[in-house]
């Protein structure tokens, strides 16, 4: 009888086990695979950045301001006659500095003071670029640089390029899977890694030791742009 009650606990307490060695097997019966796929776009800009400012040295701080501030004034309404909106003309850096002359064993002398004004410009007419940087140079824009050619929205680049990253994703998933002798079941998981857009470099930049004449007629091919979009997917496979 003793034997019989220690036979039957013994079944009992195999049974769980049995149990929890089938659960793993099923687990593993189907293979994930993990992609990252990249969607891409071609743009060709729409927006141009500019910066274009004025430095002046005088003797004295009150006279370097006074003369900055005027030809600002010019360079601003050479921007308004071109079309810029005054919305599209920003202030980014405005600056009064002394100037000393140093000399060796010498303690430094003042020579006057440099005021700087520089704002940053946005226009959407590409083909006017090079006239309007002309127009500034003879204004008297002595710091310029850009333009930072851009796109305006690019959000409706990038949903195309999201589509596009889907859509290789999935083909990838499909490629692995017949190499492996399996199929797709379904889509475990997605996830945006980034979106990327890539500016060419400025290809513009003058100084004020640029004669005007040397900047006349400036030409800006506006080019393309890739903008792209990077997708995380995983798939799984039976």
């Amino acid at each position: 009888m003793k034997h019989s009650i220690l036979a039957a606990s013994a079944a009992l307490l195999a049974a769980p086990a049995a149990a929890q060695a089938q659960v793993p097997a099923a687990a593993v019966s189907a293979t994930r695979l993990d992609i990252a796929a990249i969607g891409e776009v071609t743009r060709v800009p729409d927006l141009a950045i500019i910066s274009a400012g004025v430095q002046t040295l005088r003797p004295t701080a009150t006279a370097a301001i006074e003369e900055n501030a005027a030809a600002m004034e010019r360079v601003r309404a050479a921007l308004r006659r071109a079309g810029i909106a005054d919305r599209d003309i920003q202030t980014a850096a405005l600056s009064l500095n002394p100037e000393y002359r140093y000399a060796e064993n010498q303690p430094p002398v003042l020579t006057g003071y440099r005021a700087s004004n520089t704002v940053s410009v946005k226009f959407r007419d590409l083909k006017r670029t090079g006239a309007i940087l002309d127009a500034l140079v003879r204004e008297g824009a002595n710091q310029i640089s850009g333009p930072s050619l851009t796109i305006d929205k690019p959000e409706t680049a990038y949903d195309e390029a999201r589509v596009k990253a889907i859509a290789n994703g999935r083909a990838r998933a499909d490629l692995y899977a017949r190499a492996l002798g399996m199929r797709v079941v379904r889509l475990v998981s997605v996830s945006e890694g980034g979106a990327v857009h890539v500016p060419p470099p400025m290809p513009y930049a003058r100084d004020a030791a640029m004669p005007v004449s040397a900047v006349a007629k400036t030409e800006i091919d506006p080019g393309t742009q890739d903008l792209s979009v990077t997708i995380s997917m995983s798939f799984e496979l039976r």
